[in-house]
């Protein structure tokens, strides 16, 4: 697939240690993996590995792997799996042949644990989980080797075979590295590889009823697929050590197809400010009802933001632009946003809507007469043509573009004063009527019928206002939402200074009350014709696009995507 620009990501240590492998032969070619669990939607962390995994791998002419480790059948469903693979699809990227799941390696990985406890590298242990939780130790104190450590290879082997054959309850026994108890790293503390789990699985069905942890799938599945740089982000740095013993010892046993190990590179994972991308607090945001689901356009998520109509290609140049570091650091959320504004500003056609709607009577122009006056759809692009905007006697237009008694440096309709309505005439306000609370209802003026865009004499009305409009007969009903961040604060749920040691912070409390406003609005008559998943810029307002869910034919709901510049307070 050809993807430009976004197709290549930003110089960064990583290229260097590829290009360093490539020269040096090391590895013959690059081959990555994106391999996300199918237990809940994707969010904009996912976005970045998925952007690296096969950005890298176009940029060096090699393959990238979807593969689903589902090891864990409690919480997995293929409503996720069928989410993941529409939301790789969505960001730009193709898998081609190589689309894989863990479960498709059950039986390899079966073997290659039988094979371990032949070797006395694997043993089946007994204890309860509270005397394993025990026994494990802490970060300043050893753990304990258990009292089943010793059990011979094959009184370990013949428990394994029973519990594949579902003789035992969960949690009666479980399969372990046998590796070093006192290991200052606790991942090397004779780590769990298999648990009984009596739970259907959503591809193999009811075949298994023990299951490989993470731990020990995740990188014999990657030496099994032949992958040649392993990504991932920080937070697996210290489980290295336990995924190159395992894919070391089952390499000894002669059981690998490919002759080298995958070497694991990590790098810090997205930290975004004004969201939280943990998945509890996601489902807790969901479960509470705060948001209306995983794809409310507040959420964080990759299906969240397509309804809001973030464009792919923003994910791809945000992900290029920010860079990949071994250091942990903050991104403001409006560098998201920035790239997000950038691409839309190419994208986006032009239309015309009143969000705040204020009548405006243009009294010199009879009632039924209509001006059709000529729009391009978008200025940077003549290809995308014009469209025609009808102009009569009754209009709309922003409340914010009057002032009865204006300030100082305000431009737009007063009184007396002159604007012009945009692609039309220059108009002068020759009053306003007011109800008993002194809201303005209706304003008046007049229009220089010379002064129309694109004639002869127009340009003799020189005025500072340029003010939009939609004509009362024809426009489209809308409804408005417009989004906003979804906290009032750069980190949610983060200490404040002045907080005392008694004070607990939720990031709950740190929700913005105004992140969703709903507005009735009016549109040109061409925003009848919208359809979903395209963008569009409102004039002077920002980007938006009709919500894919929530629209219906004469009732469209336009989503809010972003403002036209970063306005936001904090």
């Amino acid at each position: 697939m050809g993807m430009s620009s976004a197709a290549t990501v930003a110089t960064n240590f990583l290229t260097h240690i590829i290009e360093s492998d490539l020269s040096e032969g090391r590895v013959a070619g690059v081959v990555t993996r994106f391999p996300p669990e199918p237990n809940g939607y994707l969010h904009f962390g996912h976005a970045k590995s998925i952007c690296l995994n096969f950005g890298l791998a176009q940029r060096y002419g090699g393959r990238c792997h979807l593969r689903l480790d589902d090891t864990n059948p409690a919480t997995e469903d293929d409503e996720y799996v069928q989410s993941i693979e529409q939301s790789v699809r969505w960001l730009g990227f193709d898998w081609g042949e190589h689309h894989h799941f863990a479960s498709d390696y059950f039986e390899q990985l079966y073997r290659f644990a039988e094979a371990l406890i032949l070797a006395g590298h694997a043993y089946v242990d007994s204890q309860s989980t509270e005397d394993l939780r025990r026994r494990r130790g802490s970060l300043t104190e050893p753990g304990e080797d258990s009292p089943f450590r010793a059990r011979s290879a094959n009184e370990s082997l013949e428990l394994f075979r029973r519990m594949r054959a579902g003789e035992f309850p969960d949690g009666t026994h479980v399969l372990r590295a046998r590796i070093d108890m006192a290991a200052p790293n606790m991942n090397l503390r004779d780590p769990l590889l298999y648990r009984i789990r009596h739970v259907a699985h959503h591809r193999t069905g009811n075949t298994w009823c023990i299951y490989p942890l993470y731990d020990y799938a995740h990188p014999l599945s990657d030496a099994i697929e032949g992958i040649s740089h392993s990504i991932c982000t920080l937070e697996f740095e210290d489980h290295r050590p336990l995924y190159d013993w395992l894919v070391d010892r089952v390499r000894e046993l002669g059981l690998l197809p490919h002759p080298t190990r995958p070497h694991q590179y990590e790098f810090s994972r997205l930290n975004l400010t004004y969201i939280v991308l943990s998945k509890r607090k996601l489902i807790e945001l969901i479960e509470k009802k705060v948001v209306s689901g995983w794809d409310d356009p507040r959420m964080p998520t990759l299906v969240g933001a397509q309804r809001r109509g973030y464009p792919a290609e923003g994910f791809r140049r945000f992900v290029e632009q920010s860079g990949v570091s071994k250091s942990d650091g903050w991104i403001d959320y409006s560098v998201l946003e920035g790239s997000m504004r950038d691409v839309l500003n190419e994208q986006a056609p032009r239309r015309v809507a009143v969000l705040d709607p204020l009548e405006l009577i243009i009294e010199n122009m009879p009632e039924g007469e209509t001006v059709e006056c000529t729009v391009v759809n978008h200025p940077q692009r003549p290809e995308l043509g014009s469209r025609t905007m009808p102009f009569e006697r009754r209009l709309w237009i922003e409340r914010e573009d009057f002032q009865a008694e204006p300030q100082k440096g305000f431009f737009r309709l007063a009184p007396g004063a002159r604007v012009r309505l945009k692609y039309a005439f220059v108009a002068e306000c020759t009053g306003f009527d007011a109800d008993a609370d002194g809201r303005v209802t209706q304003v008046r003026a007049r229009i220089f019928e010379d002064s129309r865009s694109g004639t002869p004499g127009a340009d003799l009305y020189k005025v500072k206002g340029n003010l939009h409009w939609v004509a009362q007969r024809h426009a489209v009903d809308l409804e408005v939402r417009q989004y906003d961040r979804l906290f009032s604060v750069p980190i949610p749920g983060a200490r404040r200074e002045g907080d005392g040691p008694e004070v607990e912070r939720s990031f709950l409390d740190d929700l913005n009350p105004h992140s969703i406003e709903v507005l009735q609005a009016y549109g040109e008559p061409a925003l009848a014709q919208a359809k979903a998943a395209e963008p569009l810029q409102f004039e002077r307002h920002g980007y938006f696009v009709v919500d894919a869910r929530d629209s219906r034919p004469g009732a469209l709901v336009f989503n809010r995507t972003v403002g036209l510049k970063d306005t936001w307070q904090g």
